[in-house]
């Protein structure tokens, strides 16, 4: 697909420039993860205001060295609240949990919660499985300690954006197949779960901020040495959704992940899974974090924290 100026939403089209500049520099190999790791070492321990802010290591149940985890809780309420994975984007080879502190912010306002977001191994180092098993290994932990850090253990919430959002699609599923965890439900947001890069909305993609170049490279670090690429891998690769909890999710109609995201819901809808969902047009990957404050961007930050109020007195009894 490919994408003109003004084919974006005219509130977003400011750094229509800057975003493909910033596309551009996801494409090289070597540079931007040396570039990236030297921005995430700089955020790590940076706290969240109006927060209680903590940092606690999870054993790796993998062979891996301890997970890095991020917990954040509201200075005051009433428990034991509602628990939540939070799985930070970055197209699976950076970022830290501190880079996505405002979302989470947004979230514990919304909604009085604890969420536990991971520092999972980057794929430039650790390609799957590493990733994914750290994520896991932290709903484990969060299973086996919800209440003695004051949540509710009987369900849980997974959540994350981009990478983050492929991630909490793979552990969503495999919660679901194992039983190992129950989830509430759901919130994969713009996810990248597709490995093939091979709908419309993919192919040849030329957007702001990430594009198909971009893609390629990305699920290349992620996926190298795989040779059976499975949905815990490649969510978009499952092919029964009978088991996956309700979902909320939304993605921009010029970027990458558009028809993935559509697939993904569309079989989500086909196996009877409640979901709200919602195509923000002439939207670009990470619109709403690039330009916050811009209408359509406020509008889609209001339909996630909406359903996720919604969903939250819906599935926590």
């Amino acid at each position: 697909m490919k994408v003109t100026r003004d084919m974006v939403d005219k509130d977003l089209r400011g750094i229509y420039a800057a975003g493909r500049m910033l596309a551009a520099f996801f494409h090289t190999r070597r540079l931007s993860p040396l570039v990236l790791r030297f921005i995430g070492r700089a955020s790590l321990g940076i706290n969240t205001k109006g927060l209680v802010c903590q940092q606690l290591y999870v054993p790796s149940r993998n062979g891996g060295a301890p997970i890095r985890v991020r917990l954040y809780r509201p200075t005051a309420a009433v428990g034991p609240l509602p628990v939540m994975l939070y799985l930070h984007g970055g197209g699976y080879f950076h970022g830290v949990p501190e880079h996505f502190g405002s979302i989470i912010r947004d979230f514990i306002k919304t909604v009085p919660c604890i969420i536990l977001a991971p520092d999972y191994r980057k794929a430039d180092r650790a390609p799957y499985p590493a990733a994914f098993n750290d994520c896991y290994d932290t709903l484990l932990w969060m299973r086996d300690n919800a209440v003695s850090i004051g949540g509710r253990g009987d369900r849980f919430i997974v959540s994350g954006h981009s990478a983050g959002g492929g991630l909490a699609a793979a552990v969503s599923l495999k919660a679901t197949d194992t039983g190992d965890a129950k989830l509430a439900f759901q919130m994969p947001i713009y996810p990248m779960i597709d490995d093939r890069q091979n709908s419309a909305s993919a192919a040849g993609n030329n957007a702001p901020v990430w594009d198909a170049k971009a893609n390629r490279l990305a699920w290349s670090r992620y996926l190298d040495g795989v040779r059976n690429v499975t949905p815990y891998a490649a969510p978009a690769r499952c092919t029964d959704y009978t088991r996956l909890p309700p979902t909320i999710t939304y993605v921009g109609s010029i970027e990458p992940f558009r028809d993935e995201t559509k697939a993904y819901v569309e079989n989500l809808r086909r196996a009877n899974v409640p979901v709200e969902f919602e195509i923000f047009d002439g939207a670009f990957h990470g619109f709403d974090m690039m330009v916050p404050n811009a209408p359509i961007s406020k509008r889609a930050n209001r339909f996630l924290l909406e359903n996720f109020r919604k969903f939250t007195r819906r599935y926590f009894p």
